[in-house]
């Protein structure tokens, strides 16, 4: 039956699962179908709903690899520390999948490859980012002890150092908050930049902040543990009314009063179908409004 209501709900044109989480989930499901046993070191993606139904199918998610014998451990998407990697890889009885997505890789090999550069063996990396960010902290392993990380403008405003100063960020920086930051050390330091956030992210943001411009109200889906959600959110919220969720249940009737079109927008590692849920509740509870004037 079609619900009847007066309210706009739009979706924005990137919104949900990137390529690189899709990847992820696609390995860990393939891995999980041939029987042995699956661990992911960590949430393989941050969104704990999705992680719930990965878990119904066996596939385990470990906070100490120490404790597996064998079996597959899946990395997460965010990459992890060189030095884990690398005890990981002693132990000839497990099967390492590396889920990580290539947009991280490419970050990870450019502070690699700047920390061993003969080049630039005397300049400090710059990783855009916040500090305790699985991803974040996995990039400054590959850093040989070079790497500071800067997480706003203030930072950079009090940042002391000596020499010149390579530049990277997180993936999924906002690059407002990457090119503020560039341009005040430039004031002090000479730089070399290397844009890593990820086209995807770039993408969803456009597309969110547009959305935002042109409904009474936002709704951003995703994990609470979501970097790249917890932007979308600040960049809807400079544009309009918006409140983050992670699940239908969270939606709230009194949200829709006195408001004719609503937006929808969700993280990278937003599965579809939860997006599918949170729109029918809220056309449910429009619905509902529409019958009651």
């Amino acid at each position: 039956m079609e619900l009847k209501t007066k309210l706009r709900v739009k979706i924005a044109e990137n919104a949900g699962f990137c390529f690189g989480v899709r990847r992820a989930i696609d390995l860990t499901e393939k891995t999980a179908g041939k029987g042995c046993k699956v661990y992911t070191l960590g949430p393989v993606i941050h969104n704990p709903q999705e992680v719930k139904r990965l878990e119904k199918k066996g596939i385990k998610t470990l906070k100490d690899p120490k404790k597996v014998k064998s079996g597959s451990i899946i990395l997460r998407t965010h990459g992890i520390p060189l030095d884990l990697h690398k005890k990981l890889e002693e132990n000839k009885n497990i099967n390492i999948i590396d889920a990580a997505c290539p947009f991280v890789k490419i970050a990870q090999n450019t502070v690699k490859r700047l920390s061993t550069d003969i080049k630039s063996k005397d300049k400090t990396i710059i990783v855009v980012g916040e500090k305790v960010h699985p991803e974040v902290i996995a990039l400054v392993s590959y850093g040989s002890g070079k790497c500071i990380v800067v997480e706003n403008i203030k930072e950079a405003q009090k940042f002391r150092g000596r020499g010149d100063l390579n530049i990277v960020s997180q993936t999924t920086q906002t690059p407002e908050n990457f090119n503020s930051i560039v341009r005040v050390l430039k004031k002090h330091y000479k730089t070399k930049v290397y844009n890593t956030i990820c086209k995807a992210t770039l993408d969803r943001q456009k597309a969110a902040e547009k959305l935002a411009k042109n409904v009474d109200l936002m709704i951003v889906i995703g994990g609470k543990n979501s970097g790249n959600t917890t932007r979308l959110a600040q960049i809807c919220s400079e544009k309009t009314k918006t409140y983050h969720i992670e699940t239908a249940c969270s939606v709230k009737e009194k949200w829709f009063k006195n408001v004719n079109s609503v937006g929808l927008t969700a993280g990278a590692s937003t599965p579809d179908w939860i997006i599918k849920e949170i729109e029918m509740r809220i056309r449910k509870v429009s619905a509902k409004r529409h019958l009651e004037c």
